[in-house]
């Protein structure tokens, strides 16, 4: 992989990572036309998808900062609560990482998976517009006449223990290639009756600590310095990615709430169309 490969593998993967249209089938789709080598290693998408998650860090900093303080209270209150949430929903991802990493990392050099699962992402957006409107807010007007959430973290009606878990069985399946882990994220939430503003933040959120999480596994266990890839490609993806996700986060996450998710389903099913025929000619 050359630096050029890298930069625009890199900006595809912040520009795809907040939209539901799968941004690691995008890599390995991207990868192909670009002639770039799949390597044996997953450090390139690990290093892209940090970047694309200290975006995220910066773009919710506010609300990131409103749960830690909630946390150093140390008493049950409304940020723990969605903490807890959060810790629910990552449970069945780290479940997947420990015992079917190979074979996820498999996957990756399947074009044929790629265009599958994206059009099982079509399907699910798909089902999740149709099977009921989305939630309304519930908000309230603060001292500066802002409105605002009940805990200064976010709006809507407030997500259960049961679909946080449903959730992370969405991002769990969502290692596949080509399934969009925040289409299917954000489908799962729908489909089991959360509102949409609430769903659409508690997915980008959700992935914050397993993906930091399994790249600091992989530094510790020497996989990155091991990797395949020379540094220079690893840096220029990261910043290419990090630039182009604060970008697509601040512009997307806005799309995903107001606009409903039957275009990018249309999407997906197009692109992944267009994979299956590719792949089998």
């Amino acid at each position: 992989m050359n630096w050029w490969q890298a930069l625009i593998l890199g900006l595809v993967q912040g520009l795809t990572e907040f939209l539901p249209v799968s941004s690691s089938g995008h890599l390995v789709i991207f990868r192909e036309l670009l002639g770039a080598e799949a390597p044996s290693d997953l450090a390139f998408e690990i290093t892209v998808h940090v970047a694309t998650a200290l975006a995220t860090i910066v773009v919710f900093r506010k609300q990131i900062l409103d749960l830690l303080q909630g946390l150093f209270k140390f008493k049950y209150n409304e940020q723990t609560d969605f903490i807890a949430k959060l810790v629910v929903s990552m449970i069945p991802v780290a479940i997947v990482g420990f015992f079917f990493k190979d074979k996820v990392e498999e996957l990756f050099s399947s074009l044929l998976v790629v265009g599958c699962a994206l059009m099982v992402t079509a399907l699910l957006l798909f089902l999740s517009d149709r099977a009921r409107p989305f939630g309304k807010l519930r908000v309230t007007e603060g001292k500066s006449g802002e409105t605002e959430g009940k805990s200064g973290v976010t709006e809507g009606k407030e997500i259960t223990f049961g679909q946080a878990l449903v959730m992370g069985l969405g991002q769990a399946v969502a290692v596949i290639p080509g399934l969009s882990r925040s289409g299917t994220t954000i489908s799962s939430g729908l489909l089991s009756g959360a509102s949409r503003n609430k769903v659409a933040e508690f997915s980008f959120l959700m992935v914050l600590v397993p993906i930091l999480g399994e790249a600091f596994l992989d530094i510790v266990g020497g996989d990155l310095a091991a990797s395949s890839v020379s540094i220079a490609p690893l840096v220029l993806g990261f910043v290419a990615a990090f630039i182009s996700g604060l970008f697509a986060c601040k512009a997307m996450i806005a799309l995903v709430k107001k606009a409903g998710l039957k275009w990018f389903a249309l999407y997906c099913a197009i692109v992944g169309l267009i994979v299956i025929i590719c792949s089998l000619v």
